[in-house]
Order: structure tokens, then sequence, then C-alpha cells
């Protein structure tokens, strides 16, 4: 709904909020359920109120636990009945400087100052410790803003007592935290604010009527800024640009003005505006996402464009160029199948809003935003939150280079008349393995992230990864795939449960990264996972599909991996009760011995550390 994406009129939102939700539950697109709770140190309904709409927006059917008023410290530390039988997915902790309750008086010590500051940050983390260990689900919490007076002046920033620089002090602490603990998130309210304006943003009359944290002209804003955490955490995220050349990468028109005339480099105004622009897009190749050109211009003249010597992007840092005549959807739609992911995980990026009307209107769910003018091209996207990071793996890192190895590989099956020959010409191998300490970060992350080949869409905080991998009740395993172009990472990821009792093995999550398509990694990880099953006794495996918006493409998976369909039987997992409609249970007998699936991938390591 583009009422809801930035530039927004954060007036109307708050004035027609309930007319919003209306026209966003009429639509029938499906979406995902998700309790919240939210453990506010300040009153907190209308920001609920707005962020559901942009949790609709993004596919997220929100549902609240909200605290009494101040009561965030007792319901994270005395667990009330009702927040216990919520169980919520996530835990949002809504403080703010008025809920600091150690503040320094001027003049005093560093030494007193620091045990103020120490007593501050550890009641903080003693809140996030017990709620991690009991919920065991993603939290999120503010930092603070700046106070809105300073008694000091600008001595505030400089003396220990001073409170801008104790304020600067504890969310360095709190970043710290973060950093250490994943499934643990910063809602960054001082920049916020800060973006804001910290004037406008509180107000004391607000706060002494209320007990508001800022002013309910902020709120829009802020719950846009705390909506882009939630659907990162669950998956939402957007994945790639496809971008437009003339007049959105570089001033002018490179078939009529030549490589010579384009407005690039620092020669002008204009041309800074451009190539700032462009280091913007290049810093998002640094993060994992796709740059692609969807263009339309003859191929040789784009190739001549991105070469220009002033410009910072280069043909290399693209993984699709699609420069040509036909229509700006099909090119996008022929880009996401060309890479393995959905039309909609793309940001399409024009100044025409001719072109930009067609797109949205043809590929639904693709984000296409109005970039306004060249000074704000920057603004209008970063405001969006397309990619909000909530950590920063290796994997992430080599990301653009991992799909460019697959567009090679690509290339090098057009050599061959036979797949399967083509297949042993990549001379594949796979680690296959029990989940590994050092890797449960990645794996929580690809749980959070990986939505079309993904049977059971389970989400898995770090802490859920180490109690799954350290269970006996579980059996769980990870692939890791390398071939002859380069290592793709972390690429499929099982946890099945034991139920020892009936000699089944009920498969809670099997997913798979879509770049890894048609390499028969899964045979690989079926094979592995019948051994294990067997190993432990087991005789049957049990896999379960629920259908999403998202992964539609394997809901006949288990069919083609051999299982039969359990046709009327309703025996869900139990810790499943939202169960939706047209989900499928599957089952495979292993009793008998039976050929392995895998031919063409070869398995380095199987090993369990508890085996060795």
């Amino acid at each position: 709904m583009n009422i809801l994406e930035y530039p927004f009129d954060g007036d109307y939102i708050l004035k027609k909020s309930k007319s919003i939700r209306r026209e966003l539950l009429s639509d029938t697109t499906q979406r995902a359920d998700r309790r919240i709770a939210v453990l506010g140190g300040s009153t907190t309904h209308d920001y609920l109120r707005i962020l559901e709409l942009f949790l609709l927006n993004y596919g997220i059917k929100p549902s609240f636990y909200e605290s009494e008023y101040a009561q965030y410290y007792q319901d994270a530390m005395f667990d009330p009945e009702e927040l216990v039988s919520f169980a919520p997915e996530l835990i949002y902790i809504h403080t703010g400087y008025r809920n600091i309750l150690n503040l320094p008086s001027p003049g005093m010590s560093g030494e007193q100052t620091d045990a103020l500051l120490n007593a501050e940050f550890d009641r903080f983390v003693s809140m996030w410790e017990h709620l991690a260990d009991k919920y065991r689900c993603p939290i999120i919490q503010n930092n603070f803003e700046y106070p809105y007076y300073r008694v000091m002046g600008n001595y505030e920033a400089v003396d220990a007592s001073g409170t801008v620089r104790f304020v600067n002090r504890l969310n360095e602490r709190f970043a710290g935290y973060a950093a250490g603990h994943r499934s643990f998130y910063i809602h960054d309210i001082n920049y916020l604010s800060a973006s804001y304006g910290l004037d406008k943003w509180t107000d004391p009359a607000f706060w002494n009527m209320y007990k508001y944290m800022c002013s309910m002209q902020a709120i829009p804003g802020f719950a846009f800024s705390l909506s882009h955490i939630c659907k990162a955490i669950w998956g939402y995220n957007k994945k790639a640009f496809a971008l437009d050349l003339d007049n959105t990468l570089w001033g002018g028109i490179v078939g009529d003005d030549g490589p010579e005339g384009l407005e690039i480099g620092q020669e002008t105004a204009i041309a800074e505006t451009y190539t700032e622009f462009q280091e913007y897009l290049r810093k998002h190749k640094d993060i994992g996402v796709l740059l692609n050109v969807d263009s339309k211009n003859e191929e040789e003249n784009a190739i001549a464009g991105l070469n220009h010597p002033s410009g910072v992007l280069r043909p290399d840092d693209f993984i699709e160029i699609r420069a040509n005549w036909d229509p700006k959807d099909r090119n996008l739609t022929d880009i996401a199948a060309s890479i393995n992911i959905t039309p909609d995980s793309f940001v399409f990026v024009d100044d025409n809003p001719a072109e930009r009307m067609i797109v949205a209107d043809r590929i639904p769910g693709a984000a296409v935003p109005d970039i306004g003018k060249p000074e704000e091209y920057i603004r209008n996207l970063d405001k969006n939150g397309y990619f909000e990071v909530i950590g920063l793996s290796e994997d992430d890192r080599k990301r653009n280079s991992m799909y460019k190895a697959n567009a090679e590989r690509a290339h090098a099956q057009n050599a061959y008349a036979d797949y399967h020959e083509y297949l042993l010409s990549l001379d594949m191998s796979a680690v296959i393995a029990p989940f590994d300490p050092m890797y449960f970060g990645r794996i929580s992350q690809l749980t959070g992230k990986s939505n079309q080949f993904n049977l059971t869409t389970l989400r898995c905080s770090e802490s859920d990864v180490k109690r799954f991998s350290e269970s006996d009740e579980y059996i769980t395993l990870y692939g890791q795939l390398s071939d002859r172009f380069g290592d793709n990472g972390i690429v499929s990821l099982l946890i099945g449960r034991k139920d020892t009792d009936q000699g089944i093995l009920h498969m809670d999550l099997w997913l798979m990264s879509c770049r890894v398509l048609k390499r028969d990694t899964e045979f690989a990880m079926l094979d592995a996972i019948i051994e294990k099953a067997a190993d432990a006794g087991l005789n049957r495996i049990r896999g379960y599909y629920y259908p999403t918006a998202k992964n539609g493409m394997v809901r006949e998976f288990y069919k083609t991996m051999g299982f039969a369909l359990l046709d009327g039987c309703t025996e869900w997992p139990p810790e499943r009760n939202d169960i939706p409609e047209g989900s499928t249970i599957w089952e495979l007998d292993i009793s008998k011995p039976r050929e392995r699936r895998n031919t063409v991938i070869k398995v380095q390591n199987t090993a369990s550390p508890k085996d060795n």
C-alpha cells in the first residue's frame, strides 16, 4: 500500500488508521500470524495501532500482549500468567530516556558515574537474560534518545556526569551486548529522534498528560522503523535491486549523449549526486544485496555507460544486466527466474513514473518506490528499510560472488546435452553434519530468511538452534556445498524430532537455499537423514508441509522424494496449533535397505561430534 511507504503522510495515517486497517484486512493475501509481547516503560497503545498497519502491509498479521503502563520490568522479571500463556514469538521492550533510573547529577565524579552506568546496564541485562531463557524468542530493545534539555550545555557531552555523555556510554553498552548476542536487536531511537528532530520528537506536555515517549506526530516514523526489524527477523526483507540506468544511475541518456556526455563524477553538482547514489548502491552489494540492471537500452550502450571512468559501479558488480527493449516487468521476471528468487523479492528503481506504474501493477509484492528527484534517491530508498540488517555473516558478504558463480554454472550447463553429465562436471562436494556451534548464528539466520524452499517455515533463534543441537530428542543436519566454481556456504538445514515409541522421525524443519536448486542437494540430505534415523532405531520419516504465500514451489516436494501422502492423517506436531488450510503430511518407510538417491555429490563428512 503506497500510503504506508516512505515518504508517507504521518498525520493521515494517524487519522485514518481504522480505515487503512480495514482495507489491508480486506485483501485476501495470506499473512503470517505472529505474537508480539510489548513491555512498555510508557504508554504504548498508539504505537501498536500504527505498527500493526506496517506489519500487515509486509504480510505479517500481529497479535499483541501489551503490559500495563510502566510495568516493563515487572513483566520481564516475574512471568505474569497472561504473558506466559501468550507464548510470544517476539518481545519488544519499549523504553526511553525517561525510563533510565540511575542518571548522574551534575558534578558527580567519574567513579560515581561509572557505578550508576553499571547499575543501569545490569538492570537491563537481567531482564534480557531472564526473557531469553524463559521465552526463547527474539528480543528488540530501544536504545535511548538524548534529553531535550542540557543543564551544562555543550559540556554535557564532555563531563563524566553529563547526561548526553551518559546516554552515549549506555547506548554503547547496549550495542556491545547486541553484537555479542544473536536474536537480540537494538531499535536505534537515538538515530531516529535525531533524524526526526529532537525538539519535535520530545513533547513534555504530551508526556505529562498521556505518558507517551515521543510526540504523537513522531509515532508513525517510530512504528515504521520498528516494523523494519520485525519483518527482517521473520524473513520479509527484499533481496535484490532491479535498476534503471539513464537518469537513475547517471544523468543523461547514454544512447543519445554517449558515455562522455553523462553526468557522473565530480565535475558538477548533479554529477556528484549520481556518484553518491552509485556509492550508496555499491555498499548494498557489501551486505549481500543483489544488484541487477533492468533498462531499455542497447546492451552495448549500457555496458559503455557502466564503464564510464568516473562511475562507481562496473558491469561486474551486477548479477544480471538486462538492457534491451523488452517491457521492464518482463525483464524483472526473467532476472528473478535466472537467479532463483521470486519477483516480489526485488526493489525496482526507475526515475520514470510510467515504468514504475507498470511494474507495480504487473508484479505484486515487488517494491516500487517513488524515488523523487536525484538528490532524494538515497533518502527515499533508505528510509523504507527494504534490506534491514539484523546480522552480517560471511555468507552475506559473499552472496554476490556466489550468485555470480551461479551465472557461470548456468553458462556451463549450455555445453552439456545431458543434465546428469553437467552435474557431474561441477565436481560437487558437500559437508553434511550435525549443527556445529561455529554455525549457530548462520543457521538461525537461514531459518529467518528462507521462505520459498521451507516446508514448515520454522523460525529459530540462536538459543533454539543450540537447544536442538544439544538435545538427544533431535537429529540436526546442515549441508554445505562446494563445486569447481566456488563455495556456496551452508545451503540446507534439517531438524528431525525422534518419536522412539512409534519409530518415527518427525521433520520439524527442512529448508534449502534456492541458489542450489536442481543440484541434487536435497537427495544428499535425504540420504544423510535416513542414515541418522536408522542409526537411532527409527523406521519411518514423517514430513510436514505448511503452505505459505511463498513456499508453493515445495508443495509436492515430499512426493518427489519418494514419500507417500498420509491422506486424512491429523496427527500434527503437538506444538503446532495453527495448521494452515492445505497442509499435508507425508511418510517414508526406511525399514528396508534402499539405494542412495545422491549420485553426483561427494559427501565428505556426516559424523556427529557426539559420535567421536
